[in-house]
């Protein structure tokens, strides 16, 4: 069976789809021959989006930090299609603002963008997914949840620790019963979008950092990821590596021990 094969005919729903990974992703699924739900709450854009996509695209206009518009598009997508294969947790925000300086509004806002959109998702298609006994998950993270090293990005960083962190005790949690349900992780670096402009308190253009990725880039290692149902997933050579590295370099004092 060919990875193209292995695509085909599936049911993909991808939140936050009108701009960015989430559309370069379902552009990318749809030409391997997904059928392809998009989900977000822009739809002049959303629109634009699922045209470049062809028939195999249906938009979805939702606001998916509220659980009960999750709870629809489950239901509509079921209603149409009969099944949902693949669920992608892309919609997210970003933020500016050091952590001395942070509000209740602007942790609330983080989480509810980056932490309770994705536990809907993975909430609210679970049941479908064991009435099936198989599904798959996937949480487009970032590497500020494995490395704090923008100051500025500070709920944001710490959002997506949260979201890494919820995505493993979810999987551990489900494939303890129900082994063939997997929920991957996706860490981008730096993504070419209007990520930094539309963040929170605004912020620099993506655009104008060095070293980082075209949607596309990442769309090539979601789909990837779509066929090998791998858990844990960076989207550039040597990101794994710098990880491990962060960590090591913090060490441990040889004369304290737990």
């Amino acid at each position: 069976m060919t990875d193209t094969e292995r695509v085909d005919s599936r049911i993909i729903v991808i939140t936050g789809a009108s701009g960015g990974i989430g559309a370069a992703t379902a552009e990318r699924l749809a030409s391997d021959g997904a059928t392809v739900v998009l989900v977000a709450r822009r739809e002049a854009a959303l629109a634009q989006v699922a045209a470049r996509c062809g028939r195999r695209a249906f938009p979805v206009v939702a606001d998916v930090s509220e659980r009960h518009a999750v709870r629809e598009v489950v239901r509509d997508v079921l209603s149409r299609f009969g099944r949902i294969d693949v669920w992608i947790n892309n919609a997210g925000r970003g933020i500016s603002r050091p952590p001395s300086e942070l509000t209740d509004q602007d942790v609330d806002e983080m989480m509810r963008a980056n932490v309770t959109s994705a536990l809907y998702g993975m909430q609210e298609v679970l049941p479908h997914f064991r009435e099936r006994g198989t599904g798959h998950v996937i949480n487009v993270s970032s590497m500020l949840g494995r490395i704090p090293f923008a100051p500025s990005r500070s709920a944001y960083t710490a959002a997506k620790h949260f979201l890494n962190a919820i995505t493993a005790a979810m999987r551990a949690e489900v494939q303890a019963t129900h082994s063939d349900i997997q929920f991957s992780l996706v860490s981008p670096g730096v993504v070419y979008t209007d990520f930094g402009k539309h963040a929170v308190h605004g912020g620099p253009d993506s655009r104008e950092f060095p070293n980082g990725q075209e949607p596309s880039d990442v769309a090539r290692v979601i789909a990837a990821v779509v066929r090998s149902r791998q858990p844990d997933v960076y989207t550039r050579a040597g990101a794994r590596e710098q990880v491990a590295a962060y960590y090591a370099t913090i060490g441990e004092d040889p004369d304290v021990r737990a």
